[in-house]
């Protein structure tokens, strides 16, 4: 038995018609670069967030440097995020030229630790990036209290958390600012890369908007300079067709996490949802000591799996300037030797699952 890591084949054939129709209606109407379905999918993702305003843009990337950029964000600033992250949250904050600061992790929910966020504020702090990694919502009552405290912007970093919710908020709704990456693995993914920035901020928003066109206000009035960042309209066109089913898969996907937990619990460390999280399980992260044998062995029988993220960020040749030490980072260091990612995806089955949890079992008795 083969068991993928993701599964965009099955997906695909699931809402195949309906993908294959978008695509035809921009063939016909001929509008590539931004146009109504651009449009249609920025009104109705803000709509199914809670949110006022959502604006398209070409990467997850992207929206996390408009976002901050637009915010004042820049030289001279620094900006904390968390230690276990994908290089684009890290990167986002460097683009904008403001320092990136790191903060550890906690050891059961993985996303930043509010006590060790707290050591890394100084006078130059004026944002935190607050990453809902994985698909589980950073305590965000928590993080608003003490960034208002602090008077600091928050830019959530939501690219692995479409549809996941705190307190019955969807993430991406509580700073001053959302980004969400339509990468085609995400949750909610497009057919090639596309981006997304929300907010409730009036002013914000068309700074943002202005600022991804290359700063202009009309075709040649350029208030400001900007960038080149907009989402197309065949991406548009195929996340408006998605984002229908995003919650009946994020149902499934947490059918399957439960399905997991009850079969792995008495073997390996299953992941901790904190109170009133909506966890969406964009991966399922398990720990194990020894975690590469197990992988090893997991292959060749055919399970694909994964590792989120083998090296932390402050860790990374990237960032050696700053000369870090694994023990300025004594949690990240540690488990970034032991999880694991299984499979994890909206088609997975029960059958499937117990597959994985029985060579598991095996391999680590």
């Amino acid at each position: 038995m083969h068991i993928p890591f993701v599964d965009l084949k099955s997906q695909y054939r699931e809402i195949e018609n309906e993908i294959k129709e978008a695509a035809a209606r921009v063939f016909q109407h001929g509008i590539f670069v931004q146009g109504p379905d651009v449009t249609e999918f920025e009104n109705t993702f803000a709509e199914y967030l809670g949110v006022k305003h959502g604006i398209g843009v070409g990467s997850g990337t992207d929206a996390l440097y408009i976002a901050l950029k637009c915010l004042g964000i820049g030289k001279g600033d620094e900006v904390i995020t968390a230690a276990n992250s994908f290089i684009a949250t890290s990167e986002a904050i460097s683009m904008t030229e403001a320092e990136v600061v790191f903060a550890d992790y906690n050891t059961e929910t993985y996303n930043i630790d509010l006590n060790d966020l707290a050591s890394k504020v100084s006078k130059r702090t004026k944002a935190v990036v607050p990453v809902h990694i994985y698909g589980q919502p950073v305590d965000m009552e928590k993080l608003s209290a003490f960034a208002k405290e602090h008077h600091l912007f928050i830019v959530e970093d939501a690219a692995q958390a479409h549809g996941a919710s705190f307190k019955n908020k969807k993430v991406g709704t509580f700073g001053h600012a959302g980004c969400f990456s339509f990468y085609p693995s995400k949750n909610l993914g497009a057919y090639g890369d596309g981006g997304a920035i929300v907010t409730n901020d009036d002013q914000l928003a068309k700074k943002c908007r202005m600022f991804a066109d290359h700063g202009r206000k009309t075709k040649y009035d350029h208030q400001i300079e900007g960038c080149n960042s907009k989402l197309d309209s065949l991406q548009a066109a195929f996340l408006n067709v998605k984002l229908k089913y995003l919650e009946g898969w994020t149902e499934r996907r947490i059918s399957s996490a439960s399905f997991y937990n009850n079969t792995l619990k008495e073997i390996v460390a299953t992941p901790k949802v904190i109170s009133g999280a909506r966890h969406v399980y964009h991966l399922y992260v398990v720990r194990m000591k020894n975690r590469d044998q197990v992988r090893k062995q997991l292959s060749e029988k055919g399970i694909d799996t994964g590792i989120h993220y083998p090296v932390p960020l402050p860790l990374l040749e990237a960032y050696s300037n700053f000369g870090y030490e694994p023990s300025d980072f004594p949690i990240a260091s540690s488990l970034k030797d032991e999880i694991l990612s299984l499979p994890m995806h909206e088609h997975l089955t029960e059958e499937q699952i117990e597959y994985v949890a029985d060579q598991i079992k095996i391999f680590i008795q």
